[in-house]
């Protein structure tokens, strides 16, 4: 095994990194997947590293959508009788794109409410592609089942004095918050995909994470403060396609996907030496052990006395640079004081016959 400071690496025709000076391979530890997740385990054997070129992201299926809006509380409720016009003004709607197992979207729209006669009270009324051709039997509720089709499509949130969040109940009186936590499931028929032995609709479900009980930075709040949608994020996604990847100081090599998603992808491995002045010259910029260097220590950057990978840069000289200028200065005076002896002594030989003649 060879090793080497020069870090100019690039990808061969079968995606694995290599020099491309002279085609050697780098070696390292190449990530697997552990319970959806990448994991790299430096305590494997060392392999060649190899970059998924053109390499697939899954879809991911919506699992959570957090919510951190504010609700008006000067928007007043909708009136008995009230025209279209009316509803617009006393309702706040909030949509987002959320994915099912194929990765294909769907909106997802929560529209909010005052509850008539009642303070800090909100009725929120649920759908998934509310407006699509196609209905998707959107309900939600709480329980460890997923909520069943035809149920209801809304709940009440509750929210204290202080304009903080205090609760939320579902349709049957099922309250959510006594652990901190305001929680509500959400659930509607995905289309294209195969039904069941008894031939209903695939259900997907989703939580709908709306804040802590009294907080307010991740949190539905009620202030006397414009609403809004902002800060509205959920974890799906559609499949992807490795566009490009980085290499952070610990080696590590992450591949950016085109859907927006990251994942490890592999980690380069870094070695130190007891004397590595006693390294033996290889060709190339490589170096190979030697009874002077001692034996090599394989292992993550930043461990045991290893530095770390600084990407996107050339190393820097290694030479102290004050040094090297004043010897220049000083072989260029001593050059310069020998052209004057010999300027000096052609002179003397140009007086020496003038004097002849």
């Amino acid at each position: 095994m060879l090793y080497t400071r020069a870090g100019a690496f690039s990808v061969d025709e079968g995606g694995t990194m290599v020099n491309p000076a002279n085609g050697m391979k780098v070696k390292g530890w190449q990530a697997r997947e552990v319970m959806g997740e990448s994991f790299i385990d430096t305590s494997a054997q060392l392999e060649d590293i190899v970059i998924p070129v053109g390499g697939k992201d899954p879809a991911h299926e919506t699992t959570m959508v957090d919510f951190a809006c504010n609700l008006d509380k000067r928007i007043p409720e909708i009136p008995e009788g009230a025209n279209e016009l009316q509803i617009a003004q006393s309702t706040w709607q909030t949509a987002i794109n959320i994915y099912d197992s194929f990765g294909e979207p769907h909106l997802l729209q929560v529209q909010f409410s005052r509850v008539p006669g009642v303070n800090n009270s909100w009725n929120a009324l649920v759908a998934v592609d509310g407006e699509g051709e196609v209905p998707t039997n959107t309900s939600i509720g709480l329980g460890a089942d997923a909520p069943a089709a035809g149920g209801p499509a809304q709940f009440v949130v509750n929210f204290s004095n202080g304009g903080t969040l205090l609760s939320a109940v579902d349709a049957e009186g099922n309250v959510s918050g006594d652990n901190g936590q305001v929680l509500m499931n959400v659930a509607f028929d995905v289309q294209g995909a195969t039904a069941g032995a008894d031939g209903a609709p695939v259900r997907q479900q989703f939580t709908l994470n709306l804040g802590t009980v009294g907080g307010f930075t991740n949190s539905i709040t009620q202030y006397s403060e414009q609403s809004s949608s902002k800060a509205v994020v959920q974890d799906g996604r559609t499949m992807g396609y490795l566009d490009n990847f980085t290499i952070d100081s610990r080696g590590v090599i992450t591949g950016i996907y085109s859907n927006g998603s990251s994942r490890d992808l592999a980690q380069v491995a870094m070695a130190s030496f007891p004397n590595q002045g006693g390294l033996e010259k290889a060709g190339d910029s490589t170096y190979r052990v030697s009874n002077n260097s001692g034996a090599a220590n394989v292992g993550p950057s930043g461990i045991a006395g290893k530095g770390k990978i600084v990407s996107g840069v050339l190393e820097m000289s290694n030479v102290d640079m004050a040094e090297q200028f004043v010897d220049m200065i000083v072989t260029q005076r001593g050059f310069q004081a020998n052209s004057r002896t010999i300027q000096t002594a052609d002179q003397l030989l140009q007086e020496l016959l003038t004097l002849k003649r």
